[in-house]
């Protein structure tokens, strides 16, 4: 850095519009003071300071001075000396990132008090009980943030001093020769654990906070938040240094937080909580149960009248809904902080149309201003109505929607179990940021304290999880990992219910059911699709699916998988399915056979004709034999089964395109595995032994089945026998789907319908593979065709999974008439990953040491996948000026990729049905992005 930077910014000297630099609380103080609220005098260093000190391991040369002088400002503006015997000044020391990342860096309060300057603080406040509260509260939070010093000694010490006291006491219950008494202890705690005296001299204090908070940027529970909600790991964090003011200076005084609108539903109103005789820490930590912020207007009139005031300007400046921290000191109102607040799915919505009724905001900000991932939140399902069960408890309806797990009741075994496919509800007193990962595996959270504005609640809503907090009647032992309420006791592994909307608590299993979806909703997305150019598709594989997805606005099917629509487990044409596979090797060499014969035949003069025309007799009576004819028996089964399938799927997108993926994965996998099979042949009396060999036709029978298996298993069969290499080597497979899908096509026709119909032949790698299976598979629709004597356009493209693919693209593009991006093959074949092994193995590392930005099959990977996916793009474009080009894969649905598929061009996305309303938002916020770019 240049000599002579500035490195420290008076709240007087900033706007909002520099978060960049003094992060969004340095910035929004900066703001409000500007707008003459009543601001506690302060100053900002900012978040390059804080990379340099992360760079070099120290603080700028220039910082400290630079430190000093606006400190004096302050000293001076608050007639108030840091340190001083007399009349000290404290200060806090808090942190402050670009972006909202609410208990995840550190805060230090009271900071500037001593063994002396304590009396003068007595004194000032004309109360020892007071002082000597603040310095044991400075010391415990200066001890553990900075010094490193663990929690639980000092809350050991302060529980034994209330049990003292009495059964029932709490903090505000002890007097000032009790909290001396504490403080005492605490350094003694500081001594026995740090190995140092706790520091006296006020200056030294604040320039180890201030380093704390800049190393607080890489703590744990910071990197797992950045990660979470993709926040870039180089921005840094400001520090905020601001004159305290007390909300625990008696009753007269108070702290609390306020929105302007409500964070869970959007509705306009005063909400909030509010602490009498605390400090903010109180209050968002959840560790006593707050007040209704309206019940400030009974206790403190003016006040309240003044927050209300301020409130409302609050919003018509920053035009969106505020989240207000303030604190009144012996009814003085003080505003320590404000920023756009943090909102659930549906106030977010309801939010952003209503802002636009109101003239606040257009159409175009209402669209960029709602977060993709908030849309999914409305997608949340729901407490059945017409299900009965009896409510343990209520608690505050902290986050909405509904969910069903077990109880656990600590962080890690929440996250150990979710990795085991086992849903759960994370139960605890209050959560703190180092239950963040426990939060995140959750499918819903539960505290006993707390409320609107507590940690659990901010952080529920913003990773739309649901949440209840504050179910008071909930007396939670951690130790026995259990809860109890009334007579019941709920132990780890229960399964509970929680309904985040209306606070309810339930044991036992509730039915969920979908929700329905808000006006305001469709609105908000009908404006989006009035922005955007990109279309969106959905990714399904029956009728009901398809007709979800057109509800949620899907403009076609993307990518059918045909073997979806008989490879599960249970499903009646499995077993059929399986006997075409078991078969088909010696159906495809009778085939061969005749073709071999019929081709000699052709050939043959004189006494060779005899034999020859005898030879073609052979080869169909074997075709006929007992042996192959379960194959033709299984095809026309599956004919008529896929037929259905196919004309539900094209009623239900009447008009729309539907795109049919030709069978895709190895014959293995729809085969039990040969270990399996082993076991049973070896182990033939155990119950799932019997059930096995039976389905097979008993023991004989499932050792010949043992043999087709290990003849069709593969060492890599990712990169194996599938996709187009199958239709090549069994024909008649692929053959039987083509006429499925253009009878089906014909049918829907013929009633009135309008099928629109796009064949793709998977995993292609060279023109050559296409051309095979096209050609086959155009012989078979013109023969449909022409029977039906039904007119029906169909195209027949590809779907682009292999890095060769795309980059011969512009010959393949000879044969295709579309392309589909299958970004999830795509990518394993690029990175040479196998996804089912590396995100179980390594990507977690990978993602943890930064060796990954993130994790490709969640985010496409531009540089690598993404050029691929470009290049074939070009190059197809190059050859079919009107190819029609799409993407298939998950990342169809993921916002950053979608930003991506519309700046390179493609025509459409194709996403999982429940993601299309995010996609439709995705795609036009590209749109709005191009045009913020465009306009800088």
């Amino acid at each position: 850095m240049a000599q002579g930077t500035k490195w420290v910014y008076d709240f007087h000297q900033g706007t909002m519009k520099m978060k960049g630099l003094l992060g969004g609380k340095g910035a929004n103080l900066a703001e409000m003071t500007r707008m003459g609220l009543p601001v506690p005098s302060g100053f900002t260093i900012t978040t390059e300071a804080c990379l340099e000190y992360l760079r070099t391991g120290s603080a700028p040369p220039e910082m400290d001075r630079q430190v000093d002088e606006a400190l004096r400002r302050v000293e001076g503006r608050m007639k108030r000396r840091l340190g001083d015997l007399e009349n000290p000044l404290l200060v806090s020391v808090r942190s402050g990132a670009r972006y909202s990342m609410p208990g995840m860096m550190d805060t230090v309060l009271n900071l500037g008090l001593n063994d002396r300057s304590v009396y003068g603080l007595a004194r000032q406040a004309r109360s020892d009980r007071f002082a000597f509260d603040s310095y044991r509260r400075f010391i415990q939070m200066f001890a553990r943030i900075v010094m490193g010093v663990p929690a639980e000694p000092f809350e050991e010490a302060l529980d034994r001093a209330k049990e003292r006291k009495g059964r029932g006491t709490t903090d505000a219950d002890l007097e000032a020769v009790e909290l001396q008494g504490l403080v005492e202890r605490f350094k003694r705690i500081v001594r026995e654990h740090a190995g140092r005296l706790f520091p006296q001299e006020p200056r030294e204090q604040l320039r180890m906070a201030i380093e704390a908070v800049f190393q607080s940027w890489n703590n744990e529970r910071a990197n797992t938040y950045r990660k979470q909600y993709r926040i870039p790991d180089d921005l840094g964090t400001a520090v905020n240094v601001q004159a305290m003011v007390f909300g625990n200076r008696g009753e007269e005084s108070g702290t609390g937080v306020a929105f302007t609108r409500d964070p869970a539903t959007g509705e306009r109103g005063i909400y909030g909580d509010y602490l009498p005789n605390a400090q903010g820490e109180d209050v968002v930590a959840g560790i006593r149960n707050t007040l209704p912020l309206a019940e400030l207007g009974h206790i403190d009139p003016p006040s309240f009248r003044e927050l209300q005031g301020i409130m409302a300007r609050l919003e018509e400046h920053y035009r969106d809904m505020c989240d207000i921290e303030f604190t009144i000191e012996e009814r003085k109102l003080w505003m320590l902080q404000t920023r756009v607040g943090k909102r659930t799915g549906a106030a977010a919505v309801r939010m952003a149309v209503e802002m636009v009724g109101e003239g606040l905001i257009s159409k175009e900000e209402a669209v960029a201003r709602v977060e993709p991932e908030q849309l999914d939140q409305l997608l949340h399902k729901q407490f059945d109505p017409k299900a009965t069960f009896d409510v343990l408890a209520k608690g505050i309806n902290a986050s909405p929607g509904a969910a069903v797990g077990q109880a656990v009741f600590d962080a890690d075994t929440a996250e150990a179990w979710a990795k085991e496919g086992r849903p759960v509800i994370l139960v605890r007193r209050e959560t703190n940021p180092d239950d963040l990962h426990g939060m995140f595996a959750a499918e819903g959270i539960l505290t006993s304290h707390g409320g609107k504005t507590s940690h659990a609640a901010v952080v529920a809503r913003g990773h739309g999880t649901p949440a209840v907090c504050g179910a008071e009647a909930l007396k939670i032992d951690h130790a026995r990992k259990r809860f109890v309420t009334g007579s019941t006791t709920v132990n780890e592994g229960d399964v509970i219910s929680i309904d985040g909307t209306t606070g309810r608590i339930v044991v036992g299993e509730v039915d969920l059911v979908e929700p329905k979806l808000s006006g305001d909703f469709h609105t908000l997305l009908g404006w989006a699709d009035e922005i955007r150019r990109l279309k969106v598709r959905a990714n399904a594989d029956n009728g009901p699916d398809a007709k979800k997805a057109r509800s949620f606005g899907a403009q076609g099917i993307g990518l059918c998988r045909t073997e979806h629509m008989f490879g599960t487990p249970g499903d009646p044409r499995l077993p059929v399915f399986r006997q075409v596979i078991l078969a088909a090797a010696k159906a495809r060499a009778a085939q061969l056979e005749l073709e071999s014969a019929e081709r000699e035949a052709a050939e043959a003069r004189g006494s060779g004709r005899r034999a020859a025309q005898d030879r073609v007799k052979a080869a169909k009576a074997a075709l006929r034999s007992d042996e192959i004819k379960p194959y033709f028996d299984g095809l026309k089964k599956l004919l008529s089964g896929q037929r259905k399938d196919f004309e539900a799927i094209f009623r239900a997108m009447d008009g729309l395109p539907v795109t049919i993926r030709l069978l895709d994965p190895p014959l293995h996998e729809f085969l039990p595995s040969s270990k399996d099979l082993a076991v049973a042949l070896a182990s033939p009396d155990t119950k799932e032994s019997r059930q096995l060999l039976r389905e097979f036709g008993g023991k004989r029978r499932s050792e010949e089945v043992l043999r087709e298996v290990l003849a069709l298993e593969e060492n890599n069969p990712m990169l194996g026998l599938r996709g187009c290499r199958l239709g090549i080597l069994y024909p008649d497979i692929y053959r039987i789907q083509v006429q499925a899908i253009v009878e089906a096509a014909c049918n829907v026709k013929g009633r009135g319908g309008e099928p629109v119909v796009e064949i793709m032949v998977p995993l292609v790698a060279t023109r050559a593979e296409l051309e095979a299976v096209a050609a086959d598979a155009r012989r078979v629709a013109a023969e449909v065709i022409e029977r039906k004597g039904v007119e029906v356009e169909y195209l027949i493209g590809t779907m682009i999974e292999l890095p060769r693919a795309a980059l011969a693209a512009d010959e393949i593009a000879e044969e295709a008439e579309f392309f589909s991006f299958g970004t999830n093959d795509l990518t394993q074949t690029t990175f040479g990953f196998s996804r089912d092994d590396v995100e179980a193995m390594f990507l977690p590392r990978y993602l943890e040491q930064k060796v990954l930005p993130q994790n490709p099959f969640e985010t496409l990977d531009q540089p690598g996948v993404g050029e691929l996916v470009r290049t074939a793009c070009e190059r197809g474009r190059k050859t079919r000026e009107d190819i029609k080009l799409g993407i298939c894969g998950e990342h169809g649905g993921d916002p950053l990729s979608v930003r991506f598929f519309h700046q390179i061009g493609l025509d459409y996305v194709s996403c999982s049905p429940y993601r299309v309303p995010l996609a439709r938002l995705a795609a036009a916020q590209a749109v709005l992005g191009e045009a913020d770019t465009s306009s800088k």
